[in-house]
């Protein structure tokens, strides 16, 4: 079996910055272990493979160690794949996914996807999650992953967490979160079960930040940055049940799976 696999750098426009992802284009479907085996072997925070079944694309992204049911930079790389590359006259596409049907379209340099809100709930500060963050934060919310505010900017670029404390919280991911200086807000974004500890760039978590800031900033439209080593900007609409998430991707190669 020969698997085509293209590497992209996603939510960047300078290659080595923003959040890479494997895609990989199938003609049909192959066994889950195998995609997983890939996913393992590509080493990056995720892999997406895709099928083109009539008008849509089924698509899903795998973690080195298992399978999710969200992945914002994954869908841009996936698509970015598609626009230069496969279907070159589309201007949408529509991907089947674990969380229903995403569209992503083209616009100039950005593409734009349209993913579910995902507001999260107050919940209380524990000193548990305090000494695993190493800040108090300001407020903590909680919804597929935790959402730890805090006051600025520079709370996020300091933070250093205890990865070990980290992992038994129990949560998908961690966001952290403030004001930014230059931007509408900054975040990062911690996963303490997976093998990358700490996601370059996020799209799934701007689901839950975008609704939160609306409220904070009284604005719809954001610029948005993450501020892990590699760094990347995301621009986010909020809409009444979905967020709009924008960004701009680079190509870093292609090449082939032999199994």
């Amino acid at each position: 079996m020969r698997i085509p696999i293209y590497q992209i750098d996603a939510f960047t426009n300078e290659l080595f910055r923003g959040n890479p992802a494997a895609v990989c284009p199938l003609e049909q479907w192959i066994d889950d272990n195998i995609m997983q085996e890939i996913a393992r072997e590509n080493n990056l925070s995720e892999t997406a493979f895709f099928v083109k079944k009539a008008d849509l694309y089924e698509l899903r992204w795998f973690t080195p160690e298992f399978e999710i049911d969200l992945c914002g930079h994954a869908t841009l790389a996936a698509a970015y794949v598609i626009f230069q590359y496969l279907e070159k006259d589309l201007n949408d596409i529509s991907f089947n996914t674990k969380s229903g049907v995403l569209k992503v379209v083209k616009k100039n340099t950005l593409l734009s996807m349209l993913f579910p809100s995902r507001e999260g709930e107050k919940c209380n500060i524990t000193k548990e999650f305090v000494e695993a963050l190493g800040k108090k934060p300001l407020e903590l919310y909680k919804a597929r992953d935790y959402m730890a505010v805090f006051e600025k900017e520079e709370d996020i670029r300091n933070l250093n967490p205890d990865v070990e404390k980290l992992r038994k919280i129990n949560a998908f991911g961690i966001i952290a979160t403030a004001k930014g200086n230059d931007v509408d807000f900054v975040s990062r974004y911690f996963i303490p079960d997976s093998a990358i500890g700490e996601d370059p760039v996020t799209g799934s978590a701007h689901c839950t930040l975008t609704p939160y800031w609306r409220k904070i900033l009284n604005k719809d439209k954001f610029v948005a940055r993450q501020l892990s080593s590699r760094s990347g900007t995301l621009y986010c609409r909020a809409l009444d049940d979905q967020v709009e998430i924008s960004g701009e991707a680079v190509f870093y190669l292609k090449g082939y799976i032999n199994i």
